[in-house]
């Protein structure tokens, strides 16, 4: 119960939207401020939603979340507050809610649904107060931009 009290507290500190978070087992440890989830874990916000085998919250001293890094073939649809739609996979993702920062790794397909955009790559940074986004490729791949570009010949046909 007292675990329970804990991550309700916890889920309260993060926003004023509703964070619901699903998973097979759950596992705190209050001291060390470190929250996991896992097994089918399913996270939503919003118009946000991540889903990963196992998702690890870290907090402050006053239970506010600092960091979520989620692993295990990730996927997510998420919503940058300039309105922007992402939605994608990768192998892992790591949130950091106080510069509102998506850190994507391994195998990153990021899609921007808005302007039918495309970036793929080994790792993919998305600030999502401004829409920005950076990307490295492994070395072996680089990395790939796919976005449509409108033909002006036939445009106006």
């Amino acid at each position: 119960m007292k675990k329970l009290t804990i991550l309700m507290l916890l889920v309260s500190q993060l926003v004023a939207q509703e964070l619901k978070i699903k998973a097979n087992s759950f596992d705190m440890d209050e001291k060390k401020g470190v929250s996991v989830f896992t097994g089918d874990v399913n996270v939503l916000r919003g118009n946000d939603e991540l889903n990963a085998s196992t998702v690890t919250i870290l907090t402050d001293k006053k239970n506010n979340p600092t960091k979520f890094t989620a692993v295990g073939s990730v996927s997510f649809s998420l919503q940058s507050e300039n309105g922007l739609k992402y939605k994608g996979k990768a192998g892992k993702v790591i949130y950091i809610p106080k510069t509102k920062e998506y850190y994507f790794y391994k195998n990153v397909h990021l899609k921007q649904l808005n302007e039918k955009k495309e970036i793929m790559g080994d790792e993919v940074v998305l600030k999502a107060t401004d829409g920005k986004a950076y990307a490295k490729g492994a070395k072996s791949e680089p990395v790939i931009m796919i976005f449509n570009i409108e033909n002006n010949e036939t445009k106006g046909r």
